[in-house]
């Protein structure tokens, strides 16, 4: 595991195709390369550096959602209308674990708040599985809340893998 809030960048990248393998726009074969990429990022890494992906995704989406609406009249309130519209479709997941939720809503609380989640999270010790899967359950969520805002679905996904692309190019 990483110092405080960072977070290995394939394990980012996987918790961004965990949300890929749950979005039923993605086509079989991206699927399939998705699921491949967050096996080999756990095999690497471990489950919880990619869990922690995960958590950075939603501080990530939800400062990006409050920023975005800032200034207009319809401004999402995150503490009124963001966080409980998350929180309130998560029993649509049927493997959405109930007692997960006070700690995804921390996680929403401090990427509201402006806080790094990932250090936030840190301080409660190891995500369990059962967290880890409600995570990207609200990453999801937030991915559809921001496509469903703007009007484009599948908006978000194109510009987190442009971003990653991008980081890739960097790299290489």
């Amino acid at each position: 595991m990483t110092s405080d809030g960072v977070v290995v960048d394939e394990a980012i990248r996987a918790a961004w195709d965990s949300y890929r393998v749950l979005e039923k726009r993605t086509s079989a074969k991206e699927r399939q390369e998705a699921q491949q990429r967050v096996k080999a990022a756990v095999e690497a890494y471990g489950r919880e550096e990619v869990a922690r992906g995960t958590v950075f995704l939603v501080g990530v989406l939800t400062g990006y959602l409050i920023a975005e609406q800032s200034g207009g009249e319809d401004r999402l309130d995150p503490l009124s209308d963001l966080i409980p519209a998350v929180i309130r479709r998560l029993p649509a997941f049927e493997m959405a674990d109930p007692a997960q939720v006070p700690m995804v809503t921390g996680v929403l609380m401090a990427a509201a708040m402006g806080m790094d989640t990932v250090a936030w999270r840190n301080r409660f010790g190891q995500i369990p599985p059962e967290e880890a899967l409600v995570h990207s359950f609200v990453l999801w969520l937030l991915a559809d809340l921001f496509d469903s805002l703007i009007g484009r679905p599948g908006a978000i996904d194109q510009m987190m893998r442009e971003t990653f692309d991008s980081m890739a190019a960097e790299h290489s």
